[in-house]
């Protein structure tokens, strides 16, 4: 516990929202006089999260510091957000940030994996396919992405789905399902996926693992320069809770046995 950093953020706010005295805080939540002290001091040295989201609300933090208050507070991140809408809105200047990536392709989605924004490289794959307007769903579900089983002749741009994509994609489904609970649209996501022939029993072979993007290989059929292998890489805005910002980077011909060295500060 940080309680220098977390009594400075915690205080600013209070000072910043005119909550004086203290007790009003514990007032305003229903809590007995004296809590926001015990959290403040140290003297509550685990504080549940719903406590402390029940001050953060009051305070009117935003996702960013609710993060930092969990950190500071418990030494780890907030296992749910914040405000029921976290991740539905991404600052506008990530559309610029894309669209300044002229080299691959680039998207920005929600938290549900709602398309908001891509750059050009993106748009030139699908000028003679059906525009995706949700990345997860389009991934696992569209015929376009992973061809039509039984027909050489319709290939998917996702090459080898069942093995190469599918195995990883389906976890981020479910890892966003228990995130956010209450979103309707990876609620029917899932049930479509769940109700499919294809994905269905992949899906549920895949229930507890949980795999991140960053630096992954996958090979992909490209609609524009035949087959080659992407690089995948994912960023989560700050202050937007399971949005991301994706860059896929295409390479023609075979996929290497092996990875470029991570990047890392000189010793």
């Amino acid at each position: 516990m940080d309680t220098t950093a977390l009594k400075a953020l915690l205080e600013g706010a209070r000072k910043e929202a005119d909550i004086v005295p203290q007790e009003r805080l514990d007032m305003l939540v229903n809590r007995g006089v004296g809590t926001y002290r015990g959290i403040i001091s140290g003297r509550n040295k685990t504080p549940r999260f719903d406590l402390l989201a029940e001050y953060a609300l009051a305070l009117n933090l935003d996702e960013q510091q609710w993060t930092a208050v969990c950190n500071y507070a418990r030494g780890e991140a907030p296992p749910f957000t914040l405000y029921q809408d976290s991740g539905l809105e991404v600052p506008a200047i990530w559309r610029d940030v894309i669209q300044g990536c002229t080299g691959h392709v680039s998207y920005v989605t929600d938290r549900s994996w709602n398309l908001l924004a891509t750059n050009k490289a993106f748009d030139e794959i699908y000028e003679a396919l059906e525009r995706p307007t949700n990345m997860m769903r389009w991934m696992l579900l569209s015929p376009a992405a992973r061809g039509i089983p039984g027909d050489p002749t319709k290939p998917g741009i996702l090459t080898d789905w069942a093995t190469a994509w599918a195995p990883y994609v389906l976890p981020q489904l479910r890892a966003a399902r228990a995130r956010f609970r209450r979103d309707r649209t990876l609620f029917e996501i899932e049930r479509d996926v769940i109700a499919d022939p294809l994905a269905g029993p992949l899906y549920e072979e895949r229930a507890n693992a949980s795999v991140h993007p960053d630096g992954d290989r996958r090979p992909q059929l490209h609609p524009l320069y035949g087959p080659g292998w992407v690089t995948i890489c994912a960023a989560e805005p700050l202050g937007s809770a399971g949005a991301r910002v994706m860059g896929v980077f295409f390479t023609p011909g075979d996929m290497p046995t092996t990875a470029p060295a991570p990047l890392r500060a000189a010793s």
